[in-house]
Parts: structure tokens; sequence; C-alpha cells
């Protein structure tokens, strides 16, 4: 079979998988994405309210029933979906119809939240953009999985992609796929959240840089660009991060081939300033626009979004949450070592490719940034640092690229075989 339909099973496969879950998947945030989504086809502030709340309400009834059916002591009770779906749809829709008799009407997202932290879901129009077509042609309900599950998909192709501009063997390339899917990140892509497509837009960035690497520094630099710019729409911060830690790694690149004699390449010079630039870019366009600041980050933090006044030192308080996070956070992982094993492994794998691996260790570094940014050992699944695991879904299949050359000798056949040389 050719590459690309081992490609395709394997993606189908994973879909396949996921309806089992068609809904109950959703968190707070979904529902600022969602309800931003259908107001952006035309939907009002009301009617947009009205099917993003049936959809969250059917899926903690959903929840509600699974669980019952499995509880030892209620399996055998009565449903309790009607139950849920009201009480939920009471909650929820009396919430918002009290906020929009109050005025709270500007915007694209349904008030279910308080202005300020509302603003914060306003400024990423990316992931409701992306959504809109889906829930337009497929109603909310069946569009915002079939997007959860592109988006994963996509994710999981990109790091094929990856591994074989490399020059990973199939095998070894297909199984970062994989990895992708059935490690944390692919669980969190399938959220209706923004992770999703920032994981796909990340792994882009990513395999630009490997173009780039592979004497193809026009391609790799467009498609790192194209990616830094699209992330600024979807969570500015990540765009951000990503540049910062590409612009760092490239000039690192660059200082250490100098440094060692040889040329620095076009695919480097190019990244570095695609990185720079687009870190100061988005700051100077957030300023300019008049996003959310750090401050206003900070106060959602400390205040429990908002639900509690404003700190008047914040900076002091956050520091010491910092360093206890870490500390907890540090014991926490200890307990199940997952993640530090496959860290650790992933960068083994990825300093074998020295240029790619700082790349790899670059992208893979900003979910501990935007961990540290948010030091909330409360948020599920650790999705805050995700984008770390992009470091094992990538360098895993890099660390075991030797065993696949441990082949028995073949007799000279009179002309040697054509040698590939890997990247980085």
């Amino acid at each position: 079979m050719r590459p690309r339909i081992w490609v395709l099973v394997l993606a189908a496969v994973f879909a396949v998988l996921q309806l089992a879950n068609v809904t109950g998947r959703d968190t707070p945030d979904s529902r600022n994405y969602v309800s931003y989504a259908l107001n952006l086809t035309g939907e009002s502030k009301r009617a947009a309210a009205s099917a993003t709340v049936d959809w969250v309400c059917a899926g903690r009834a959903s929840l509600a029933r699974r669980n019952q059916s499995v509880n030892v002591v209620r399996f055998h009770g009565p449903s309790p979906t009607r139950r849920v779906v009201a009480q939920c749809e009471a909650d929820q829709l009396g919430l918002v119809d009290r906020r929009l008799r109050a005025g709270q009407t500007d915007g694209h997202i349904a008030p279910f939240n308080a202005p300020r932290l509302k603003r914060i879901f306003e400024v990423r129009p990316g992931y409701p953009l992306f959504l809109v077509p889906f829930v337009t042609v497929f109603g909310v309900t069946w569009g915002v999985w079939l997007a959860s599950v592109l988006v994963t998909a996509a994710g999981g192709v990109l790091a094929f992609l990856i591994l074989r501009t490399l020059a990973v063997p199939l095998p070894l390339a297909l199984s970062g796929q994989a990895l992708y899917y059935v490690l944390p990140c692919g669980t969190t892509a399938m959220r209706p959240m923004a992770e999703g497509l920032m994981l796909a837009l990340t792994l882009g960035a990513v395999w630009g840089c490997a173009l780039a690497l592979n004497r193809r520094p026009r391609a790799g630099t467009a498609l790192v660009a194209g990616c830094l710019l699209a992330l600024f729409a979807v969570k500015h911060s990540q765009s951000l991060f990503l540049g910062l830690c590409l612009g760092a790694a490239a000039t690192a690149v660059a200082v250490r081939r100098r440094w060692r004699g040889r040329a620095v390449g076009r695919g480097i010079v190019v990244i570095a300033v695609a990185g720079w630039c687009a870190a100061l870019g988005t700051v100077l366009l957030a300023r300019l626009l008049h996003y959310p600041s750090e401050s206003d980050s900070l106060q959602d933090l400390l205040t429990d979004h908002y639900r509690r006044p404003d700190r008047a030192h914040p900076w002091p308080e956050f520091l010491h949450l910092e360093s206890s996070f870490w500390i907890e956070w540090v014991r926490r992982q200890f307990m199940a070592p997952l993640l530090l094993t496959t860290l650790a492994a992933g960068a083994w794998g990825a300093l074998r490719r020295p240029a790619f691996g700082c790349f790899l260790l670059a992208a893979a570094f900003t979910g501990i940034l935007t961990q540290a940014a948010h030091p909330d050992i409360t948020v599920w699944g650790e999705r805050l640092i995700v984008l770390a695991w992009l470091l094992p879904v990538l360098g895993m299949p890099l660390l075991l690229e030797p065993l696949t050359h441990h082949r028995p000798t073949l007799p000279a056949q009179g002309k040697s075989e054509r040698q590939v040389h890997p990247v980085g």
C-alpha cells in the first residue's frame, strides 16, 4: 500500500473510534466558541445561546445517563436525562436572559460570562471561524464533532509529514501519527476548544522548519509565517510564545554553526527573522487592537475568573502561586511519570538531529510557557501544557530510528546503495 493510503487508514480508524463520544466533550470554554461561531452565521445572541445550551445540556444528560448505568447503587433507576436537561437549560438560559436584559449585548459571544472574561474569548476569532462551515452545514452537534475530528486527524497527518520530511522510515512516521492520536494531545484536540487548531498550526510551523532545513527555505518560511499569523487569530499568546521560541532556536542554531565554522544557511536565517518578527508583531498588534493584557490575565487567574475583587498587588501573589504550583506539579508527575518519561525520551530522540531538535524543543517548550502563565492545578487534563506532548510525538520515532538501520549486510552487487542524509 502507498504511504498516503496508510495515513488515511490510520486517520479513518481514529475518526471511527470517536463516534463513541459524539457529545459530552464540551468545557465551559466551549460555550463561548460555539456561540461565537453561531453568531458569525447570522444567529442572534439569544438564538445562538439557545442552540449552544441545547448542545451543552444534551452532552451533560448523556454523561449523566451513562454514569448512572454503571453506578453500583443506582444503575436500575430511571434515566436522569429529562431532569438534567431541564435543570441545565434553566440555569444556562436563565443566566443569559438576565444578562441580555441588563444590556450585555456587545460582541459576538452570548453572555455566559462576565464582560471582562468574555472579552478574552472575543479576541480569539480563529477557532469560531473554523467552526462556521461545519455548524452551518451539519448543525451544532455533528458540526462541532466533525470539526474536532478533522483538526485532530490533520494534526496526526502533520506529524507524519514532518517525520517523512526528516527521511524517517515509513513505519516510524506512522507511529508518530499514531502517538499524536493516543497521547493527551489527541484527546485535548478533540475537545471543542482552540487547542486542537493551535496544536495543528504549531505542527505546521514545525513542518516549515523541517522544510527550511531540507533546502526548501522559501516553502518553509511561508509555512512558518502563515502558521504564526493564523495563531494570532486563534490564540495570540501562542503566536507570541512560538515566535519567541522559534526565533531563539534559530539564533542558537546559527551561533552553533558559525562557531563550528559552518555556513549558517538561508533557512535558519529566515526562520529566525520570521520568529522574532512574529513575536514583536504580536505584541504591537495586540496593543494596537487593545487586546486584554498580561495584567488582565493575571487578575483573571487570581480572582477565579473575576468572581472575586481584583488583587491590589497581583505579581507577588502570582510568583508565590507559581513556585507552589511547580513543586506540586513535579510531585504529581513523580506519582505517574508518563509525561516526564516520554519528554526525556522525546528530547533524546530530538537531539539526534541537533538543528531540527532545537526547533522541536522550542515548539514543545511553548506548552511549558503556557502552563507557567496559568499555574492552575485544577484545569482539566493539564490541557495548558498539552503542546509539550509534541516532543514525544516526534522525538520518540527519531529515537527509535537507528533500530531500523541494523539490517544484515548483503553481498556486494557492484553498485553502492544511494545514501539518504537525514535533515538536521
